[in-house]
């Protein structure tokens, strides 16, 4: 979990809020602007901790494109992101020509964009990438990837979602002889397919309306190092017949030209679908399928590998505690057992977020039991082992026991300081958008708000 700020600008003020409790949820600081002026003067201050921005288009007087010719002139490696609720492949490939490092197109999964932003998000907080693999099932599988990085292979890797298969991608890169090249992954789920074969090809001046200069597909930008296809099985047929010639003749031809440029580029897939049942539905081709697969390789999910659960909740908790300046808690006995019984449907992107809240609501300088909450009401079918069944017991009453413990918090905070929004976001050690977006959720839950400030908060 990345812990830079993101700086988010958007008009509409509804969306903005909504954008930024999204970003915070998952672990991000966050930065807001209302416009591309606003924006521009905040970066001005606080270049130095911003290590994305995530900007509409649509915006008056100075609209995103304006503002992203406007960064890129002042600050060209910092990467932005645009949203636009027009998915036209104008709007797309203008966007990438300006220098975006990638688009979402309106509407969008809240994952969507925090993939999106982990993905291209410069990462200040001394993070090696070094992979975390403690569980003898992920030792293994790092050390056959270990092999086939030295090699030209391409590799397909297959597992659920949020399991770590771009992970496992971003290591079979940095052990090749192509760590020195760029590593460029492009979400196939993420981009409509008419946008996709523009991102991926490129295209020349005047290939389509809009199209006023040329543009260097996704392929080419990865000359030299590595193209991760993240999640494959969402491109359409048409689509995936282009791109298996363009693995095999490794070559590509950019849209509107008749010239054919070599490519000296690496390819590795995802697909959190069971390919092989794709192909025998039809929705797949054969042929890619085998020409992506030389080398598959399967991420197994979190509940698969115990192992690296804790190793990964306490690499979470330091990323975070370092990048504040605090000291870092320990994980309790309780606490350790309660993480070990867990299921994790939402494998190592949920237990991000479970450790993120864990430091918000904790007392003093351990994470304790109570301190965790899961999403997810399904609970292991079995239990590690563990000291006594007192543990055992209270593990299951992790949910409830915390929700009220954190409701119970919010309540006195608010209390405490009269129901001043901004001091009581500040005793918690939450923002005052991830307070309202916390109080929504206990009204929704039929927790009673004092009307004496409940209206601030509404």
């Amino acid at each position: 979990m990345s812990q830079c700020t993101a700086l988010v600008v958007e008009d509409d003020r509804a969306l903005r809020e909504a954008l930024c409790d999204t970003l915070e949820l998952a672990g991000y600081q966050v930065a807001a602007a209302a416009d591309g002026i606003a924006a521009l003067d905040m970066l001005a201050k606080r270049r130095r901790e911003i290590g994305v921005v995530v900007s509409d288009v649509q915006m008056q007087p100075m609209d995103g494109h304006a503002l992203l010719k406007k960064i890129k002139a002042q600050y060209p490696d910092l990467p932005v992101l645009l949203m636009t609720a027009h998915g036209t492949i104008q709007k797309a490939v203008e966007a990438m020509h300006d220098g975006a490092a990638d688009y979402l197109v309106k509407p969008f999964e809240a994952e969507v964009l925090v993939n999106m932003v982990e993905r291209f998000a410069i990462h200040d907080d001394g993070d090696d990438g070094t992979a975390i693999a403690r569980d003898p099932v992920s030792v293994e599988l790092f050390a056959l990837a270990g092999r086939v990085a030295t090699s030209e292979a391409t590799v397909l890797i297959t597992g659920e979602s949020g399991a770590g298969k771009e992970v496992l991608a971003r290591y079979i890169h940095r052990q090749s002889t192509r760590s020195e090249g760029g590593f460029i992954a492009i979400n196939c789920a993420a981009i409509p397919d008419n946008m996709l074969e523009a991102t991926l090809f490129g295209y020349d001046k005047g290939a389509f309306t809009g199209a006023y200069a040329a543009c260097p597909g996704k392929f080419e930008q990865a000359q030299g190092g590595t193209l991760l296809l993240d999640e494959i099985s969402e491109m359409s047929l048409g689509l995936q017949a282009k791109l298996l010639r363009v693995l095999q003749e490794r070559e590509v031809e950019r849209l509107g030209s008749r010239k054919m440029i070599a490519l000296d580029v690496r390819v590795l897939a995802t697909s959190n679908r069971n390919l092989k049942g794709e192909v025998a539905a039809g929705r797949f081709r054969e042929d890619l399928f085998y020409r992506l697969s030389v080398f598959p390789l399967h991420m197994p999910p979190l509940r698969d590998r115990p192992g690296d659960i804790i190793a990964l909740a306490e690499r979470s908790i330091e990323k975070v505690c370092r990048h504040a300046g605090q000291p870092v808690p320990v994980l309790s006995g309780l606490a350790k057992a309660a993480l070990l019984g867990h299921p994790w449907p939402g494998n190592v992107r949920e237990l991000d977020n479970v450790m993120q809240r864990a430091l918000i609501v904790r007392n003093g300088q351990s994470i304790e039991a109570q301190n965790l909450h899961f999403e997810s009401t399904a609970r292991a079918t079995t239990m590690p082992q563990v000291e006594s069944l007192v543990e055992v017991t209270l593990a299951d009453k992790l949910d409830e026991d915390l929700k009220t413990h954190e409701q119970r918090l919010i309540l006195e905070a608010l209390r405490a300081v009269n129901g001043n929004r901004q001091v009581a976001a500040r005793k918690l050690g939450i923002s005052p958008r991830t307070l309202r977006y916390k109080l929504s959720r206990m009204r929704d839950s039929g927790v009673t708000v004092p009307k004496r400030y409940g209206r601030e908060f509404a």
